[in-house]
């Protein structure tokens, strides 16, 4: 169990960060179609116009900022609570907005379906859970405090 608790948090957050997070960085920043897509079908959605481009841009840099604390030790656990926002936001917009568990847009005139994003949410939203209940004991303040004065 010991080594459970040692190492899967790590393998969590390579998963996530690695594995799902930096690689929708490019698509986000560079304005891939199935990126705007999205957030304008959100924008339309909510009403709120500047969620694309603005919107993309600052999910994604909660994605690498969550990135950047998963990976250092004693900030792992803000990574994952980070993280759980963020595809917490996801899925909610995948299930209640016109946007639909599988996405579907044109690009370069063909039409395009992909629900693996949904799929990686709850990977993501699930892995970030799990280090947190493994970590949950880095929340406390004691324990902060200590870990500071080492």
């Amino acid at each position: 169990m010991d080594k459970i608790t040692k190492y899967l948090p790590w393998l969590l957050a390579v998963f996530v960060a690695f594995g799902v997070f930096i690689p929708s960085l490019f698509f986000k920043f560079s304005g891939a179609a199935e990126s705007r897509h999205i957030f304008q079908t959100i924008a339309q959605w909510s009403g709120i116009g500047p969620f694309e481009p603005y919107g993309r841009y600052l999910i994604g840099l909660a994605e690498l900022l969550a990135s950047i604390l998963l990976m250092i030790p004693y900030t792992q656990i803000f990574g994952a609570i980070l993280g759980v926002g963020v595809m917490s936001g996801a899925i909610f917009f995948h299930l209640v907005s016109p946007l639909g568990i599988t996405v579907k847009w044109i690009e370069n005139g063909a039409p395009q379906e992909d629900s693996s994003l949904f799929i990686l949410a709850v990977l993501s939203l699930i892995s970030c859970l799990v280090i947190i209940w493994i970590r949950r004991e880095r929340l406390s303040f004691s324990s902060l405090k200590h870990a500071a004065t080492r």
